[in-house]
């Protein structure tokens, strides 16, 4: 796998310095290990490490991102069917960081009750949660921005929850096109208060991307 890749935004090649870089990739070579999934709101694991979350509509490929993040293939489940994630998951990393995989939102193929149960403990993790330092939103770089990821913006707005745009599977789109799709994720968000205005264009089949987010991640590790 070769890591790399166009970044966003001005400077970007001075964003991070080469010793960043370093430091992330080790903390996220670390051992990384399933600690706990939660199916309800009262199944949350008690306050611990710095969190950060990935969240996104169904398939969009947040297990395959948290795998390339951590250098492994089978860390976090993936599946081609929608809906697969269906708790959130949260592992250790180093002991210094906690990745939480959350259910996919969108068009997950189970009971109206089942989709209720994970949006309550969505919800309840999202406005309760003090060690949740950032949530990364997924979008499809094939796709951009859906109704549903409109909606997971307007609650994360008003919770005051900082969260940053990511996009995946940054490599299938013409450079051209992922450019024009940065370019309109950057004015869709420009007035949301809580949105990073950051946007990083990644692939879990490239590794495109994945050393910047690292590095970003890492900021928020003790």
């Amino acid at each position: 796998m070769t890591e790399g890749g166009p970044e966003t935004g001005p400077d970007a090649e001075a964003e991070f310095a080469a010793a960043d870089i370093e430091a992330a990739r080790v903390l996220f070579a670390q051992e990384c290990r399933f600690i706990w999934a939660a199916a309800t709101a009262d199944q949350l694991p008690p306050l611990g490490l710095p969190e950060v979350a990935f969240a996104g509509r169904s398939n969009v490929g947040k297990s395959s991102l948290v795998n390339a993040l951590t250098g492994r293939k089978t860390l976090a489940r993936t599946s081609n069917t929608p809906g697969r994630t269906q708790e959130l998951i949260f592992f250790d990393l180093g002991g210094r960081l906690q990745l939480v995989d959350l259910p996919g939102y969108g068009y997950a193929k189970v009971s109206k009750s089942k989709v209720q149960l994970w949006t309550d403990a969505l919800f309840a993790y999202l406005r309760g949660r003090t060690t949740l330092q950032r949530v990364n939103l997924l979008v499809d770089a094939r796709h951009g921005l859906k109704d549903s990821d409109l909606q997971a913006m307007d609650l994360f707005d008003r919770a005051a929850l900082s969260y940053q745009l990511v996009l995946t599977k940054a490599d299938k789109p013409k450079p051209s096109e992922l450019a024009d799709l940065i370019h309109a994720t950057e004015a869709a968000i420009a007035r949301r208060p809580a949105a990073h205005p950051t946007i990083r264009a990644t692939s879990s089949l490239t590794g495109q991307g994945i050393p910047e987010l690292r590095a970003e991640l890492t900021r928020f590790a003790v």
